[in-house]
């Protein structure tokens, strides 16, 4: 029976393909319109490039029409009701994929075609296509993306084939099959909507022309950001805040509080590079995050800026600077209240020249006490008049004195010994003003470090409010941008089984 099964599929094959040519249309009038039902599976989401805006993908496309020189009656063939056929045999639609993009526009692999005995045939091809797919950058890598697969006969216009899509069980199949247990699930992209349509371009073409209706499948897909965020966004954002910490470097640090914002500025035009490295060159947008990374790189110049001018200010002389009272009153006392900076205070003094004649007359009241105890110890006394010049000239006249033990002579060695006190006195008086002027250089040096503090303060502030504001303004954009509800704006249908 199994050789009797095998000849009577032979003999019918030979039956068939008598006289049948291949390469003419299966009608039996020149009007005759063959319909062709199409059904596209989907296996595999294989990739998305963006940067050659490339989509592809791994699947079955399914075509049946029907072909009156196939017919056979089942009886006279040992009730044969399918016959496997060499699709190279048989008379093919040529339908292929409109929008390829590598000049691959036919199937993978020719299978057999399956006939059934009216003549109806079914073939079901695999193929890789790689179709091109307009990638919208803007929101760059919180984005979703319309990517279609357009199938039109190659050399058919509408007068001779007409494109449908397959019907089961009385429903029209508008959308792209799935078959769970086959599907591979793509680790970048989430398929959130999968119709189907037939396109008549009424507008640009008539009947007579291939491009009037086509058949296109689309696949709207959202990314999944997970990647981008952990191996991008973070890292960005944490080594971006590193330059907002630059404002709590001290004045003393010098030119390290530009070194470490450049070398921030630097990491960040790497980050940039990679994501033009991944984006398509186009200039009709720019991705979200390249434009995060824009404003993370502004932010850290004007904190290089920032640093530069707190430099300039901290390290002021007053031999090359002088503090206005304005400045000082602002920048001292007023700004520090608001910014929680605890400031040095100000002891209270007198007129300035009460206070340099204190200070003065302080200054030799301690001057003689040092020297009176310095004088008790006689070997101290005999190695410091060795010592001193005019310091041992009075202590010479005054000891004379004070040898004899009378009052009258020790008067008398005071009258002697005063011009030298009097220049002991000028010399006190010479070096308290020296101190006194160090002390008020050291003081204004100060100042201007205290101020320099303060920018800083205000543009920790500032920079730090703009950073966060900005990373949440910026990111929040991508909230907005989801994958629509629905296919198809103003069509209620979601084209799913």
């Amino acid at each position: 029976p199994g050789v009797s099964c095998r000849n009577q599929e032979e003999k019918l094959l030979q039956d068939l393909m008598a006289n049948y040519n291949r390469h003419l249309r299966p009608a039996l009038r020149g009007d005759q319109l063959i319909n062709v039902t199409l059904k596209l599976t989907l296996t595999n989401l294989i990739s998305l490039n963006e940067r050659e805006e490339t989509l592809t993908t791994n699947v079955w496309i399914e075509m049946q029409w029907c072909d009156y020189r196939l017919r056979w009656d089942p009886k006279k063939y040992d009730n044969i009701e399918l016959l496997r056929v060499p699709s190279t045999m048989v008379w093919l639609p040529d339908v292929v994929l409109e929008n390829n993009i590598d000049g691959t526009f036919e199937i993978t692999l020719y299978t057999n075609v399956l006939v059934s005995p009216d003549g109806c045939i079914y073939w079901l091809p695999p193929a890789i296509y790689r179709s091109s797919c307009a990638i919208h950058v803007t929101y760059f890598p919180f984005d979703w993306q319309n990517c279609t697969l357009v199938f039109q006969s190659q050399t058919y216009s509408a007068n001779e084939i007409n494109l449908l899509l397959t019907e089961e069980d009385g429903r029209t199949v508008e959308w792209i099959a799935i078959d769970p247990e086959a599907f591979t699930e793509n680790g970048e992209w989430a398929i959130k909507h999968r119709p189907a349509r037939k396109i008549i371009n009424a507008g640009h073409f008539t009947p007579d022309d291939i491009q009037y209706q086509q058949v296109v499948f689309y696949l709207i897909i959202q990314r999944k950001p997970l990647f981008y965020i952990i191996n991008i966004i973070v890292p960005c954002v944490l080594i971006s805040s590193m330059a907002v910490l630059v404002y709590f470097l001290p004045a003393k640090a010098g030119g390290q509080k530009c070194t470490v914002s450049i070398n921030v500025l630097l990491a960040q035009t790497v980050f940039l590079f990679l994501i033009a490295q991944k984006v398509p060159e186009t200039s009709q947008a720019v991705p979200l995050i390249g434009k995060y990374l824009t404003f993370l790189m502004v932010v850290t110049v004007v904190i290089v800026v920032n640093a530069v001018i707190v430099l300039n200010v901290s390290l002021r002389t007053p031999n090359t600077h002088s503090m206005s009272q304005r400045v000082r009153q602002v920048c001292l006392h007023h700004l520090p209240r608001y910014l929680g900076m605890h400031m040095r205070r100000e002891e209270a003094a007198g007129p300035p020249q009460a206070a340099r004649r204190r200070s003065s007359l302080g200054l030799m009241v301690k001057a003689d006490e040092y020297m009176l105890w310095k004088a008790r110890t006689e070997l101290l006394f005999e190695k410091q008049k060795e010592r001193d010049g005019l310091m041992k000239t009075v202590l010479e006249k005054i000891g004379r004195g004070l040898e004899s033990g009378s009052a009258q002579d020790f008067c008398h060695s005071l009258e002697e010994a005063g011009p030298e006190i009097r220049a002991c006195v000028d010399a006190c008086n010479h070096i308290a003003n020296a101190t006194r002027e160090q002390n008020d250089f050291s003081s204004e040096n100060e100042e201007w470090i205290l101020v320099g503090r303060v920018i800083d303060r205000v543009c920790f502030f500032i920079m730090a409010s703009l950073f966060v504001c900005g990373t949440i303004g910026i990111f929040l954009m991508a909230r907005f941008n989801q994958a629509p509800a629905l296919p198809f704006p103003g069509d209620p249908k979601k084209y799913l089984p």
